[in-house]
């Protein structure tokens, strides 16, 4: 997958019309730059620069006793080392290459784009100090957001495997629960299905699973706590496991039936229709092109168009090697996230698309989905929840 990525990124620094792409880090086991499991694919411990440029180079510059490692790796076109410092190496690389643009990972707007760090920065300058090249810096960003963003036929068959994988367990919570468990017994279990098949999860084990049940939860982002089900209540479980590298980020809902009741209460049933309609919806919108807010705005028209109030996040993020992927969001244009509602779907994106409601004395109703942005629209990597699950 890292070759593959290199020679993405190479076509991309053509695209954008960008000489050299350089991620420069230290000790990345500690302090990584998200770009290291994407282009670099293993670890470094002296101050290393991993260079890709447009011109069809990939080289790395790494500490003599790293060496070895990254020319087995075969990764790297080339691979330099040095014993008493990286400044040479590098002013020498620089003066071959002569670059008139060199992107750095930096970002305002993308997490995923901001792996420089300010002490890296500054020890660059220090070593172009003499050259014309440090005044040849620009950000990474768009570079970055089009090589994790546009997802190779691979990419979407791993992620679409985690998807399958997660959907497999959430079958097996609809067979476990029942009223009188509570979140953690849910969670539990949930985890020692991960163990027995041998993966890993999408984020945190604090929070991953995060279970909720009934009308009183503390809301996403929290952990399971001794809160019992009851009937009556709501539950939404926010769930995914990893996988080959890659991972799932779904959620589901499920209605556990009071005594005589045959069906969830209409209310219930509104609750759950909004948020699947709110998702076809805006799955039929999404397509290459449109901007991310755009997008957002279709489901958050449409849920309080039914009368309940609009959801505090985003519709959707990119996932890929991390639940959060990074780079552009189908998200409202509030100031949380800066320049990302204005950037256009790309094909390839992998998106999760994840609308909520409250429904008032029974809990949150919500569902979670990832779809692949093709050439046209969407095609759904997750078997879409178009029922809700009663118990």
């Amino acid at each position: 997958m890292v070759k593959e990525k290199i020679a993405q990124a190479i076509e991309i620094l053509k695209e954008k019309q960008v000489d050299v792409w350089l991620t420069f880090v230290r000790e990345s086991h500690s302090m990584a730059d998200p770009c290291m499991s994407l282009i670099v694919g293993a670890h470094c411990t002296w101050e290393s620069a991993f260079i890709i440029t447009a011109g069809g180079e990939s080289i790395a510059i790494v500490g003599n006793l790293d060496g070895p490692a990254f020319r087995d790796s075969g990764n790297f076109n080339e691979v330099i080392t040095f014993k008493t410092g990286i400044g040479d190496s590098l002013r020498r690389m620089f003066k071959r290459l002569d670059p008139q643009t060199i992107a750095l990972n930096f970002s305002k707007n993308d997490y995923m784009s901001d792996g420089l760090t300010y002490g890296m920065y500054q020890l660059l300058l220090d070593y172009l100090k003499y050259t014309p090249y440090r005044k040849r810096f620009i950000s990474s960003e768009s570079i970055v957001s089009a090589v994790r963003g546009r997802k190779s036929p691979t990419e979407v068959e791993r992620i679409k495997a985690a998807c399958s994988l997660t959907l497999e367990i959430f079958d097996g919570v609809t067979r476990f629960a029942k009223p009188g468990k509570t979140e953690k017994e849910i969670a539990e279990f949930m985890l020692n299905a991960v163990e027995e098949q041998g993966v890993g999860l999408s984020w945190d084990r604090a929070t991953c699973p995060s279970v909720f049940t009934g009308p009183d939860t503390a809301g996403a982002h929290y952990g399971p706590t001794d809160r019992k089900i009851e009937r009556g209540h709501i539950m939404n479980i926010d769930f995914g496991v990893k996988l080959n590298d890659y991972v799932s980020d779904l959620q589901r809902t499920w209605y556990f039936l009071r005594d005589g009741e045959q069906y969830a209460p209409a209310e219930v049933v509104k609750a759950f229709e909004t948020v699947r309609n709110a998702i076809r919806l805006s799955a039929d919108f999404l397509k290459p092109g449109v901007m991310g807010y755009e997008v957002d705005k279709v489901a958050r028209g449409y849920i309080v168009s039914q009368g309940f109030e609009e959801y505090p996040h985003a519709l959707g993020h990119q996932v890929g090697r991390q639940a959060h992927d990074g780079a552009g969001i189908l998200c409202p244009e509030w100031d949380r996230y800066k320049n990302l509602p204005y950037l256009k779907v790309e094909p390839g994106q992998v998106y999760t698309i994840e609308p909520r409601v409250t429904c008032e004395g029974y809990g949150v109703a919500t569902m979670e989905e990832i779809v692949v942005v093709t050439d046209h629209g969407v095609e759904f990597l997750s078997d879409p929840q178009e029922e809700l699950i009663c118990i």
